[in-house]
Parts: C-alpha cells; sequence; structure tokens
C-alpha cells in the first residue's frame, strides 16, 4: 500500500518563508524539542531575508536528499517536502513529504507544538512565552 503524507501550512505574502516556498517549491520541516523551546522563539522573532537563522542562533545545517533547503541536525526529525499546491484564497501552502529522518541519539524526544501568541503545548503541558514575544528581542537574539 502507498502512503504520500501531505501537510497543509499557512501562511502568506507577508512573510520571507512564502516567498521562498514560491520560488523554490520545497522545504524542510523541522521538528524540535522542549530544550529548545527559547532558541524556537528567538528564530521565529526574525526574518530569513535579512539573518542567516543558522549562524545567528548556532544551528547547523545538514544536506538532504531530495530538497535544497537544509535539515537542522538539533532537531529530533525534519521532513522533507515538495510544494503541490498553494491556495493563494487562504494562504495555504500544501506540501507533499518526500522523506523523513529521526534523531535516535537524542535524550530528550518531547516535541513542542506552537499553539500561538507564545503558548506551547508539550506532553499536555502549556508552556508561556507571551512575554518573550511581545518584547522587542534586540537583533533576534
Amino acid at each position: 500500500m502507498d502512503f504520500t503524507p501531505i501537510f497543509g501550512i499557512t501562511t502568506g505574502p507577508w512573510n520571507h518563508s512564502y516567498t521562498a516556498l514560491r520560488k523554490s517549491r520545497e522545504c524542510v520541516i523541522a521538528i524540535p524539542t522542549v530544550d529548545l523551546i527559547d532558541q524556537v522563539v528567538r528564530v521565529g522573532t526574525c526574518s530569513g531575508a535579512d539573518t542567516d537563522k543558522f549562524e545567528k542562533f548556532g544551528l547547523t545545517p545538514l544536506k538532504g536528499k531530495h530538497v535544497r533547503a537544509p535539515l537542522i541536525k538539533e532537531c529530533l526529525a525534519n521532513l522533507e517536502c515538495k510544494v503541490i499546491d498553494i491556495v493563494e484564497k487562504h494562504n495555504i501552502v500544501v506540501l507533499e513529504g518526500v522523506a523523513a529522518y529521526f534523531d535516535q541519539s537524542r535524550e530528550e524526544k518531547r516535541t513542542i507544538h506552537a499553539i500561538g501568541d507564545g503558548t506551547f503545548m508539550v506532553d499536555g503541558y502549556t508552556l508561556h512565552r507571551k512575554e518573550m514575544m511581545r518584547s522587542k528581542i534586540p537583533d533576534c537574539v
């Protein structure tokens, strides 16, 4: 039986990632663990249009097998994806997963899920980073 994972993400023209997705038609979904939450927030408050996030935040890019976008070594899992549709009316990008990687060697395996406004869920618990996201972080530090 053949199974192809399909993902939908929302973004739009205001976001550098949207422009990159339209141009390259591919991406990597990197899945971080709870120990990276503050780094994730900092990365998310900067634009890739003017910041090399790998260099700025000490992340390690890894070469994928199917897409040019880099995987992130520090993340628990990485999914290589191809854009299969863009629903502009609703700012939805539809992705097809073409490869998946899981780092068994990582001790921390609890993943985080952003639910909006600086709030994250991990294993049923809520972690708040609202103040961190609202404050102006100088130079995305």
